[in-house]
């Protein structure tokens, strides 16, 4: 057995693994996770009522090494399994690992000492790698959107800071939280059923309240966003519009009016609306349904700020306007096209020109005036 841990010794940092019949994936996740050995780790492998192999694999890698401990629990879902994780941990810091990704060696011993450099801040945030899976199925790493993207002036800081923190995909994996800032602040995850992205709202929540963020571009995760029967591909859009009201929720209960908070929020609302609009045929029930959730989003927004958002297409957000019974206003189209030939352009420096071609239809129906939404 490697990885024995004195009794009583201090812990550095509690990695949370939820698993839920993942046969096939959890070894590799949880080798890369072993491979951290300078902090002082426990390995938490929750097992959420698995009906596969999963019970037998994880009892497997717990007589491995010392420092992981299964836990089995009732299945709950990812929130669920998560926060029982994080009621058992007994680690200064508190981090998560998906059991269908994986972690470069060493990301938690580098994460915990970068945390130490800044007097042990709320949360210490990191880029992470976007792992693209081919018809062949080879993988290919990309950087993450925000890689380059986010560079705080001082360290540590707050949302405020860096507010568009928010408007890129939550990660809330690519981060270690102080356990006592976590406690300290009843900060739970949403329990619902399966995975429901219940991590948008606890990125708002942590992100909100902590008083203390780091942040490298250092790229420590790998990511697998495009899994057959994942949530982000296959969840519906009505639970999108919840867990972007959940956000909202969170904000207007911490009594965040920061504008540029609510504006970096306000992009993933008009995303999410954009999707599902997209999606729907036009005149269906399931498109006028997706309307009507889309005006209950919209009714959340100060429309001044809406107005100004130059990087939401002037089509969407004058129909925000419309879904609010009020005549839209004159838009900057210029505005928007920039924003988005400044994102082709931050996509090709971080990723290469190749993958930056997506953009290309993107520019030119807007240059046209034709883009939709």
């Amino acid at each position: 057995m490697t990885g024995e841990r004195t009794e009583g010794a201090a812990i550095d940092v509690s990695v949370v693994v939820p698993c839920y019949n993942v046969e096939g994936s959890v070894a590799e996740c949880v080798r890369g996770i072993r491979m951290n050995d300078r902090a002082s780790l426990e390995i938490l492998l929750v097992d959420d009522g698995s009906t596969d192999a999963t019970a037998k694999i994880l009892a497997e890698l717990a007589e491995r090494d010392g420092r992981i401990r299964v836990i089995e629990k009732p299945n709950g879902g990812y929130g669920s399994a998560v926060n029982r994780g994080f009621d058992e941990a007994r680690g200064r810091y508190l981090a998560i690992a998906e059991p269908d990704d994986y972690v470069a060696a060493h990301m938690y011993d580098e994460l915990f000492e970068l945390a130490g450099s800044y007097g042990f801040p709320d949360v210490v945030k990191s880029s992470y790698w976007r792992v693209i899976t081919g018809a062949d199925g080879t993988e290919t790493l990309r950087h993450n959107d925000y890689y380059r993207a986010i560079r705080p002036r001082i360290q540590p800081f707050t949302l405020k800071d860096e507010p568009w923190l928010l408007r890129y995909h939550p990660s809330i994996w690519s981060a270690i939280y102080r356990r006592d800032f976590i406690e300290g602040n009843s900060i739970r995850f949403k329990e619902a059923p399966g995975a429901g992205w219940v991590d948008n709202p606890f990125l708002v929540d942590t992100l909100a309240r902590a008083e203390s963020i780091v942040y490298t571009d250092d790229a420590y995760y790998h990511y697998r966003e495009d899994l057959p029967g994942s949530s982000s591909v296959t969840l519906p859009w009505q639970i999108q519009f919840e867990r972007w009201h959940d956000m909202m929720d969170v904000l207007d209960s911490l009594g965040v009016d920061d504008p540029e908070v609510r504006r970096a929020l306000y992009v993933v609302g008009f995303r999410y609306a954009e999707k599902a609009l997209a999606a729907l045929p036009e005149g269906s029930p399931s498109h006028g349904e997706a309307l009507e959730g889309a005006r209950t989003i919209f009714e959340r927004m100060d429309l001044e700020l809406v107005r100004g958002l130059d990087r939401v297409s002037p089509t969407l957000r004058s129909l925000a306007f419309e879904l609010r019974g009020e005549e839209p206003p004159s838009m900057d189209r210029l505005a928007y096209v920039a924003s988005l030939i400044e994102a082709g352009l931050h996509a090709t420096a971080i990723n290469g020109p190749a993958f930056a071609l997506s953009y290309v239809g993107r520019y030119i129906d807007a240059l046209k005036g034709r883009l939709r939404l």
